[in-house]
């Protein structure tokens, strides 16, 4: 699947190669297929599945022991003579029921923890998947989505691995003994039984199939509206700030019904599935009864043996019933596995080569542009790059200037490979990006983009996520040199503070500052700032940038900024206009040309 596509289920069925119309047999296996293809997961764990099967087993067998005894007592045993035999038989039942039990417990534990395993791995396993997914994903696709993806159907996984499977696998081997035990104890009774099992077992594939798709439409408008909520919460303050709470919880309410429309349909399909099941098995159960009863009046056979057949049957039937309703289950977690999978086949438009290329090493921080093209998977008609090329020697500060939307942080976007250029070729240290691995590539380059982003967390985890393996003594002087320290001081807990989500108690300049230093303690032969100083008040940008001055020595650096008195100590500065350079030189020598340079910095300095 092309990763540029929108994560929907129209544009998946789109995408999906139409197949011939399948058989029934084919159908009912593909509805659990997305279940299936989470084997890998669960194949991790042998020996809970060894164990879980024997106790399964045992739980059986002590199941279908019970109606053997029954018989013997109805048959031999009310008869004061036979009181020690009875006493005997029920010395037998109370360890049956207690091996019955302890298996059972067993089972359950062993499977429902093998199911949060499996969950936890299939989490773990999707979140690094989506992590290794290129910009041009996100793009597309609300976050909100990906994380209801992430959480609520991962959750109904559980329940179907850790639950439901268990019951469908007891009730799968209770059947089967049960059944072959009905044959055994009488096989002419056994005909009219198991003649009942089609007329049950068609209903509850037809019904399945409709409680699968209304799950998925019920998975789907929850994940609607957990976008929307996401997303509306995330900017909390913008939305009280234009009185838009109203609105927004009309809007959500209205998805929130949606989605409760949708679970009611699939409930209301599970109800009439389970409702028909247990009719249709129960009814069964009383005919074969009637019919056994008029062999015992005839001799045909005895009443504890009729007895021990309906014990069976009674096990087979409800064995059967509880399938009908697990399979529903099934069908929704279903559903649930096939969103994820969903979200594990897509391909990360960037991709490690097959062979990639080394950089040198020691890294030069050489970059070049050589007429390159690029446009946005989303607006793929508007080309942002129209020939492109520059070269930024080792140690070099070049400058990038022009107006807005002229293309200068797709710059930064394509050295850090989150795109592919549409035609012309961009290098690091003299080797084509797209033949090394982007990780290595990343590693050599800092970052401080114009909107600072932080985490939930402290200031120093913040600063440390530049170099997850730095010392304290590092951050320390990382915080010192972008002047965090300055105002972190002043804080409960100093750089040990937390400053909640998206840094929400930091001003834009502290976050910006932060950010700064994360880009220090990174020290990376190649820097980028885009619009660093842009958020920060006349004191701080000049110590901010006096520290910036430092940091820029003995490593190439480009610089994106608006405000060209930031500028000005750059070796050289490239005039950025509908995608291409059309000025470059010094301050002093654009200012002289008179060409757009000059334009800008009238209208900037003359202010």
């Amino acid at each position: 699947m092309n990763e540029t596509a929108p994560l929907t289920p129209a544009a998946i069925a789109t995408a999906t190669p139409v197949d011939p119309p399948a058989s029934e047999s084919e159908k009912s296996a593909s509805r659990l297929r997305p279940l299936v293809e989470l084997w890998p997961f669960v194949r991790r764990y042998p020996g809970r599945i060894a164990a879980a099967g024997v106790s399964l087993t045992a739980a059986a067998i002590a199941t279908l022991v019970i109606p053997l005894a029954v018989r013997r007592m109805i048959d031999f045993g009310f008869k004061a003579e036979a009181a020690s035999m009875i006493d005997s038989y029920f010395v037998v039942l109370i360890a049956v029921a207690a091996v019955l039990a302890l298996a059972s417990a067993l089972r359950y534990y062993l499977v429902t923890t093998l199911g949060e395993l499996v969950v936890a791995d299939v989490r773990s396993r999707v979140f690094a998947h989506i992590t290794s997914l290129s910009p041009a994903f996100f793009d597309k696709t609300q976050s909100g989505e990906v994380i209801s993806r992430l959480t609520a159907d991962t959750t109904q996984i559980k329940s179907a691995v850790g639950v439901s499977v268990s019951i469908a696998l007891r009730n799968l081997v209770l059947f089967a003994g049960a059944a072959g035990a009905m044959v055994w104890t009488s096989p002419r009774l056994s005909l009219f039984v198991l003649g009942a099992i089609p007329v049950i077992v068609l209903p509850l594939v037809a019904f399945g199939r409709s409680v699968r798709r209304r799950s998925r439409d019920a998975q789907d408008t929850l994940a609607d509206a957990s976008a929307y909520a996401t997303e509306l919460i995330g900017g909390v303050r913008t939305l009280q700030a234009f009185t838009y709470e109203k609105v927004a919880s009309t809007r959500f309410s209205a998805a929130v019904e949606r989605a409760f429309e949708a679970a009611r349909q699939s409930t209301l399909s599970r109800a009439l599935l389970t409702a028909i099941a247990i009719f249709l098995v129960f009814a069964s159960i009383v005919l074969v009864l009637w019919i056994g009863a008029q062999d015992v009046m005839a001799g045909r056979i005895s009443a504890g043996r009729l007895s021990q057949f309906v014990l069976y049957a009674v096990f087979a039937a409800g064995a059967l019933s509880e399938l009908s309703q697990v399979w529903t289950e099934l069908s929704q977690a279903s559903g649930a596995a096939e969103r994820l999978l969903e979200l594990l086949r897509i391909q990360p438009a960037i991709a490690k080569p097959a062979n990639p290329i080394a950089l040198p090493v020691p890294a030069r921080g050489e970059v070049s542009f050589d007429n390159v093209t690029f446009a946005y998977p989303t607006r793929a008609d508007v080309d942002v790059l129209d020939g492109l090329s520059f070269r930024l020697a080792p140690g070099e500060r070049v400058a990038l200037v022009g107006p807005s939307g002229a293309g200068k942080s797709t710059v930064f976007h394509l050295l850090l490979r989150f795109y592919d250029p549409r035609g012309g070729r961009v290098t690091f240290d003299a080797v084509p990006i797209e033949r090394a691995d982007p990780q290595e590539l990343r590693e050599r380059i800092a970052l401080v983009p114009q909107d600072a982003v932080v985490f939930a967390g402290t200031i120093a985890e913040n600063i440390g996520f530049g170099r997850p393996n730095a010392t304290e003594a590092e951050i320390s002087r990382a915080a010192d040199l972008a002047q965090v320290t300055e105002f972190a001081k002043r804080l409960p807990q100093g750089l040990g503070t937390p400053i909640g989500e998206r840094g929400v108690t930091l001003s834009g300049g502290q976050r910006q500052r932060v950010a700064i230093a994360r880009a220090i303690l990174r020290d990376a032969p190649l820097l980028l700032l885009d619009e660093a100083t842009s958020a920060l008040d006349a004191q701080s940008e000049t110590q901010v940038q006096a520290a910036l001055n430092e940091l820029m020595v003995g490593r190439s650096t480009i610089v994106i900024a608006h405000r060209l008195a930031t500028v000005l100590s750059c070796d050289r500065i490239l005039v950025v206009d509908h995608g291409r350079v059309v000025e470059e030189g010094t301050h002093s020598s654009l200012i002289a040309a008179g060409g757009l340079y000059a334009r800008l910095a009238k209208l900037q300095f003359d202010h």
